[in-house]
């Protein structure tokens, strides 16, 4: 031991003083590198598992972080739709109140009457916005029906096809008077009293005749879907869907006038 160590003592010193064994020592370090690879291989696979596990840990985490994103980029568009469709319903009304001659207030439905035979609403306008009884209510398509029940801060609105529900109207091709009345269906109005010979054909626009004093002329109530006759029975079947849209219009207008009647009415507007 005392002569190897001596050996190496002396090996550095001439190492060290000249270049002698260089060429030795490039030797000995081609030989030697593999067992420093073999001998370092378990510390390289330990920290290899360990970047593995830390990184499918980091890859979970930021897969949850993007799902959570995805999903709150998801109600964020379909609010975002929800207020763009709801924009355009706005303009819509509003477009349609500027192309009226009469006064009108914006009202927004607060309520729909749980009872399936009948067909009636809420919406957040009252006395204190000077509706009354009989006020005619329409969407930014045609007319809706009319106010039955007034409060300080509310209204309700018997709507167009409930049963107990008729406007008079006129065929607007050919000016045929008839009376339109509520189905209990939301998307279907009667025609009653049609004769056989009438001249009333599918797709005629009906609008409201202004008979009546209730609701004022010209505003669009329905468009004829259906004309049959038969001759064994004295009037003619006739129907229209409701132009306004009674089951989907989340904004009104109530309109003003003085043709308007300002007295209680029963649920009939002929």
């Amino acid at each position: 031991m005392i002569g190897l160590t001596l050996l190496s003592i002396a090996l550095m010193v001439v190492d060290h003083l000249s270049d002698l064994l260089d060429d030795v020592r490039s030797g000995l370090t081609v030989v030697v590198t593999p067992v420093y690879v073999v001998a370092d291989y378990p510390n390289r696979t330990a920290e290899l598992v360990q970047q593995m596990f830390t990184s499918r840990d980091g890859l979970q985490e930021q897969v949850i972080s993007l799902e959570e994103q995805l999903l709150l980029m998801k109600v964020k568009t379909e609010k975002m739709s929800a207020l763009t469709a709801e924009n355009n319903r706005l303009r819509d009304l509003l477009g349609s109140a500027a192309k009226l001659q009469d006064n009108v207030l914006v009202a927004e439905l607060v309520g729909v009457d749980p009872d399936p035979n009948k067909h009636e609403v809420v919406i957040d306008k009252g006395t204190q916005h000077d509706v009354f009884v009989g006020q005619p209510v329409l969407d930014a398509e045609g007319l809706m029906g009319q106010v039955i029940e007034v409060s300080p801060l509310t209204s309700r609105v018997l709507l167009i096809s409930d049963q107990s529900h008729s406007v008079p109207v006129q065929v607007v091709r050919s000016n045929l008077r008839l009376i339109a009345q509520g189905a209990g269906v939301t998307r279907q109005l009667d025609l009653m009293h049609v004769q056989g010979t009438a001249d009333i054909r599918q797709g005629d626009l009906l609008v409201s005749s202004g008979l009546g004093n209730r609701f004022p002329v010209g505003y669009p109530v329905g468009i004829v879907t259906q004309f049959e006759h038969d001759p064994s029975q004295p009037f003619a079947k006739a129907t229209a869907n409701p132009s306004a849209m009674l089951d989907r219009s989340r904004y009104v207008l109530l309109v003003f006038t003085e043709a308007s009647l300002r007295e209680p009415v029963s649920g009939s507007g002929s």
